[in-house]
């Protein structure tokens, strides 16, 4: 099925969502499963609120996430034309007809309807006055007095709508634009799509696109629309569920790839498997597997499921990545060796870059200005404490060469000719050199560090023992 031709169509009047985000990540899975082409249309007819701003962050997430396109971006406002001419070859047909109802007249038609217990609809009053173009004429389009219209949903199976269930819906306005569904179907049709997988509360508008298709006797692609994602409480996923644009989640220091993953088993599946490559993604992801039933998003899962992919970064490309958060921190960028040392210090501490980043901030400042965590200073900071510090000073300004292995032999050792636990001698050193409880193993962070600053920030916990006395 290498003709297999998807696309995702995002207005530009907000940010990408996690919604949108994962219908373009199936349809673009869908593509290139096949072999096929995946497209990207900017559905921008809402000229009030279409906003050049929300299609660069629209382009810049789907590159972000890895959603590459084929061929040029489509822009509806660049096809009004077309369109037009697409209408006028249903007006031709006999297919669709001028109406010079006000919106007035309609909706008192419609207030008439449900009065009598009738679906409310346009009526038809214009269906055979055979009118031409004028001020404030509209065209509709004629629908067939009976029937059903049935198609077999990706997701959903079998959906049929009765034709008295629909009205002869506008298909381009009075002020010669076109309405969403005849765009749509336009686009749809010129483009070549085979497949489309969009959300379902576009399920009520694909019936009256298969009418457009069958009028103008077009192809019929096939259809699959996914569930809304919900929050955990059920309830359809907004900001209060800590749902944010994707862009959000890039300034965060979210991994592209565990939220490809994640997305992609919000409403499939591919037996138990919950960890995806994207190759493994698009080997599986044949369009069956669709699950009709609202997919939940559990933030708590996946940070987990960014932390795994976090580890398994190489420490190269981490470095790379955690680059720009470690600059935003106010912090000298480290390279090469410390920076990859960094890396394997702390990654199994982090969620996520952001919070990686952060972790190295004791480290990157100097002595002078680290802060100490008041109860862990309080606590461990006592005569013992000092007494220990000054021992060790002593011991590591002698120390030659200063490597993490012969810090951690002199550590040991210093320990054992004492008489001591390893769990005495730690916690004041520790909070010497981090500020806090917390960090990697104590060689490790004096091997950073340097004997220079190590013994700098031993001197300025030594002060900071007798003030507390």
């Amino acid at each position: 099925m290498s003709d297999v031709v998807t696309r995702f169509a995002p207005s530009p009047t907000g940010h990408l969502h996690l919604g949108g985000a994962r219908t373009a990540l199936f349809n673009w899975l869908l593509a290139r499963h096949y072999g096929g082409r995946f497209c990207l249309r900017i559905e921008d007819t809402d000229t009030l609120r279409s906003k050049q701003e929300y299609t660069t962050s629209i382009l810049a997430s789907m590159r972000w996430l890895g959603l590459d396109w084929d061929g040029d971006v489509l822009y509806q406002s660049d096809r009004t034309e077309l369109y037009s001419s697409y209408v006028d070859q249903l007006l031709a047909s006999g297919h669709a007809y001028y109406c010079s109802c006000t919106p007035e007249e309609v909706e008192a038609m419609r207030a008439k309807a449900r009065a009598e217990g009738r679906k409310p609809r346009y009526d038809g009053h214009c269906r055979d006055r055979h009118l031409g173009p004028g001020k404030g004429h509209c065209v509709r389009l004629r629908l067939p007095d009976t029937g059903r219209i049935v198609f077999d949903d990706m997701v959903k199976g079998p959906i049929a709508t009765d034709v008295q269930e629909l009205d002869d819906m506008v298909i381009r306005r009075a002020d010669g634009m076109p309405t969403y569904n005849m765009a749509v179907v336009v686009d749809d049709h010129t483009m070549g799509l085979t497949h489309i997988i969009r959300g379902d509360d576009h399920v009520p508008n694909t019936p009256k696109q298969i009418v457009l298709y069958q009028a103008l006797g077009l192809p019929i692609p096939r259809f699959g629309h996914v569930p809304m994602i919900l929050g955990k409480d059920k309830q359809k996923l907004s900001k209060r569920h800590g749902a944010k644009a994707v862009i959000e989640y890039e300034k965060d220091g979210l991994l592209p790839e565990a939220l490809v993953n994640y997305l992609a088993r919000l409403g499939w599946s591919h037996g138990d498997q919950e960890i995806f490559t994207l190759d493994e993604l698009i080997k599986d992801f044949d369009g069956s597997n669709l699950n009709p039933s609202a997919a939940c998003f559990d933030d708590v899962k996946f940070s987990w499921l960014n932390a795994h992919y976090l580890r398994a970064l190489p420490l190269d490309q981490l470095g790379q990545r955690v680059a720009p958060f470690v600059a935003s921190e106010g912090l000298l960028v480290p390279t090469g060796e410390r920076m990859d040392a960094l890396c394997v210090m702390f990654r199994e501490r982090a969620q996520d870059l952001k919070g990686l980043a952060h972790c190295f901030r004791p480290l990157l400042v100097e002595a002078s200005a680290l802060d100490y965590v008041e109860k862990d200073a309080k606590k461990h900071f006592t005569p013992a404490g000092a007494q220990h510090l000054r021992a060790l000073s002593q011991c590591f300004a002698a120390l030659t060469p200063f490597t993490k292995e012969a810090i951690d032999e002199q550590l040991n050792s210093y320990v054992a000719q004492n008489g001591l636990k390893f769990k005495e001698v730690a916690p004041p050193v520790r909070t010497a050199l981090m500020g806090f409880m917390g960090g990697s193993h104590l060689h490790e962070i004096m091997a950073f560090l340097g004997k220079e600053e190590t013994l700098a920030r031993f001197a300025k916990a030594i002060a900071a023992c007798d003030q507390e006395r």
